[in-house]
């Protein structure tokens, strides 16, 4: 892992982010890159809707200043952090700045207690995983050193899926986890009997040219699998496939947001299909 990309806005969401981040920049001796978008309020501009220079001026000294001072952490030291600075808030920049570096990885925090819904619906973290072709880590809680040792990928282990699965892959060697693949079997229309889902997973793994053990888990709903079966192995990390205009994976809508979210303490990590 070279480059590690992280957006801060000063939250404490982010902070836990930034921690992340720098835990897994000295463990890889990869760079940091500190994203700040400065963001001119409309309530500072006036019923003109006009803004002298001058004060735009002022305006971004000060959120530069508060940048450098946010970045004045120690466990920042010895780790080569480079801030990078946007003058609008536009969240396709993220994944540009992702590209132009060459980025591993993108870590952003959120709140989570509204459900993942809230984090990857409309919101700036949803935005980013829909416009990166690199992975992106969500952060909810407070973690001081991040070493995941059970990471678990849940897909429905559709063809297009191969690619998340190529990168879930990379991504565990790099951090030196152990990799769950997990297949959630469901009552209802999606239900496959354990040959099929077999079938099912050998053609998949035929098609991404993996020698992978892939477990097929029974439960009422795909987001109660995927909790209970992470909270099985120990899961401290949980990764899901994502589709760019679409957002989330089809096989994840609804609830389940909800229920990891809210639920599970451990980071998701999403890759794009």
């Amino acid at each position: 892992m070279k480059s590690i990309i992280v957006p801060i806005d000063f939250s404490n969401q982010s902070e836990k982010a930034l921690k992340v981040a720098a835990s897994l920049a000295k463990q890889h001796e990869a760079e940091l890159l500190v994203l700040h978008m400065l963001e001119l309020s409309p309530a500072i501009m006036g019923e003109s809707g006009y803004i002298s220079q001058e004060q735009v001026v002022h305006l971004i000294k000060l959120g530069e200043q508060r940048f450098t001072d946010f970045l004045d952490k120690p466990y920042l030291k010895d780790i080569k952090v480079v801030p990078v600075i946007k003058h609008y808030k536009v969240f396709s920049e993220v994944a540009e700045v992702a590209e132009q570096h060459n980025a591993d990885l993108i870590v952003m925090g959120s709140h989570g207690a509204d459900g993942l819904q809230e984090i990857f619906i409309g919101s700036n973290t949803e935005r980013v995983v829909r416009t990166s072709d690199v992975p992106v880590l969500v952060i909810k809680g407070d973690i001081e050193d991040f070493k995941p040792t059970n990471f678990v990928f849940a897909s429905d282990f559709e063809e297009e899926s191969v690619p998340a699965l190529k990168k879930a892959s990379k991504m565990a060697d790099l951090l030196g986890s152990q990799l769950h693949l997990v297949y959630i079997n469901t009552p209802g229309d999606e239900f496959l009997s354990t040959a099929d889902a077999n079938d099912k997973i050998s053609k998949f793994l035929d098609v991404a040219k993996a020698g992978l053990e892939i477990t097929i888990y029974n439960d009422y709903t795909v987001e109660k699998g995927v909790l209970n079966f992470s909270n099985m192995v120990s899961a401290d990390l949980i990764g899901i496939p994502t589709h760019g205009r679409r957002g989330l994976s089809h096989f994840f809508m609804g609830s389940i947001g909800e229920d990891i979210a809210n639920h599970s303490e451990a980071p998701v990590i999403t890759f794009k299909i």
